[in-house]
């Protein structure tokens, strides 16, 4: 007992007993045992929002504020640069000289000899127009003249219709006569046989029906030479018809020819113009200029007289403005969950965050993004393209941010209790199906 009361003394005076012996102390180890699985089993049924992954580049959200190739049209050498990488240029500014390698643009005068003969041709043009009008002149006057010789033929065959009526009235009235005289003269025949008439008196008869017989020959060769003359008048109208119609046929013929060479004139005069337009074009592309506002990078060439291919590049441009947008790749496995209007996380190379995957609103330096597009085919590199745009309603995003920067996305899914998400995590099942609300989206925009 009196052991026991010394150490009990001593050990209360000593620090170091009280430290290692700690019979006297309450354990509470099992306090903290208990209350670590309590705390634990309250985290089980926290809530956790699912996610995906992924990286992506800062970018635009149009294909003209991305950096682009400025790229030359025409093949030639480098005669003089205005620019230097790195250098900001303006829409319009020159960026270098190019000078002409092919022997048939190589002549100074080229524009100028080139009109000269757009106005050669026109003039030959001008020539053949007027042929045109003069056959057309010609060809009027010779259809008036041919109307004239028609006119008086006709007035011709009218008269000798006339005569032709005459000479047959005529030849009808000693044909009659002739008749009187047939009667007449066998009369006489039989009184003279009789010996009614004397001799005198039949000579004297039948000289009369002589002289009707050459009457009645000379009234059939007038009858008969007019209707000659008719033939005659007819022959020659067609012969004057079948003249100038050749005449007509051959200035026509002219004509057309004219007609042709101004046809054809007007193709070389088009083909002409074309090729001074194109050679006036082509002078303009001598000089290569910026299509943007931005910073000249990647200069491909470098030095005075470096040959150039056409449609090769010369440098690239990147605008300094544009609208923020980050593209990442989904895997396919993943592709499903996402939809437009689905809000994302990002966090960008070069801004410090403390990221939370589960509880996005616990995190810090994040910036928030809305899907705008998700591709349907799949990329070279076996994975689908995302497009996302910033947030409207989440804080605005760096603006130090510049295009090709990396970016890490969080692409926020259905909020689930932690243990179900444990539970997925063991099983390896993929997060939960969910589609945004585009039409709440649209609303809150």
């Amino acid at each position: 007992m009196y052991n026991e009361e010394v150490e009990k003394k001593i050990g209360r005076s000593l620090e170091s007993f009280r430290h290692i012996y700690r019979s006297e102390k309450e354990d509470k180890i099992k306090y903290w045992f208990f209350g670590i699985i309590a705390v634990f089993v309250v985290l089980l049924f926290l809530p956790w929002t699912q996610n995906i992954r992924s990286e992506g580049v800062v970018t635009s959200l149009k294909q003209d504020q991305r950096p682009q190739e400025v790229n030359n049209i025409i093949p030639g050498r480098i005669l003089k640069w205005y620019v230097r990488e790195g250098d900001f240029v303006k829409a319009g500014d020159t960026i270098v000289q190019l000078a002409e390698i092919k022997d048939e643009y190589l002549d100074p005068q080229l524009l100028e000899r080139t009109d000269d003969q757009i106005v050669s041709e026109r003039m030959t043009l001008d020539n053949y127009r007027s042929k045109i009008s003069t056959t057309l002149s010609q060809m009027e006057a010779m259809k008036s003249e041919r109307d004239l010789k028609l006119k008086s033929i006709d007035n011709k065959v009218l008269q000798v219709l006339r005569k032709v009526q005459s000479d047959s009235i005529k030849l009808v009235a000693v044909q009659n006569e002739m008749s009187v005289a047939d009667r007449q003269l066998e009369g006489a025949i039989n009184m003279y046989d009789q010996a009614i008439i004397p001799l005198t008196e039949f000579e004297k008869r039948k000289v009369l029906h002589q002289n009707v017989a050459a009457k009645l020959i000379s009234a059939q060769n007038d009858y008969n030479n007019t209707r000659q003359d008719l033939l005659i008048l007819q022959i020659e109208k067609n012969g004057i018809v079948q003249e100038y119609n050749e005449k007509i046929a051959k200035t026509q013929g002219d004509q057309f020819t004219a007609q042709s060479q101004v046809a054809t004139g007007q193709g070389k005069i088009a083909k002409l113009q074309n090729q001074y337009d194109n050679y006036r074009i082509r002078q303009g592309q001598y000089y290569v200029v910026a299509p943007q506002d931005g910073q000249i990078v990647k200069a491909m060439k470098a030095g005075i007289n470096e040959m150039v291919k056409e449609g090769a590049m010369i440098v690239e441009i990147v605008p300094i403005e544009f609208d923020k947008a980050v593209e990442i790749w989904v895997k396919p496995m993943d592709v499903q969950l996402l939809s437009r209007g689905q809000h994302v996380r990002f966090m960008f190379d070069g801004f410090p965050a403390i990221v939370f995957t589960g509880w996005p609103s616990a995190s810090f330096g994040t910036f928030g993004g809305v899907v705008t597009a998700v591709e349907s085919n799949v990329s070279v590199n076996g994975m689908f393209r995302v497009l996302v745009a910033e947030d409207p309603e989440d804080r605005p995003w760096p603006r130090e941010l510049r295009q090709g920067g990396g970016a890490v996305a969080f692409a926020l899914l259905k909020n689930v209790p932690i243990y179900y998400e444990f539970w997925r995590q063991i099983n390896g099942f993929p997060p939960d199906f969910y589609k945004a609300n585009n039409e709440l989206v649209n609303a809150k925009k």
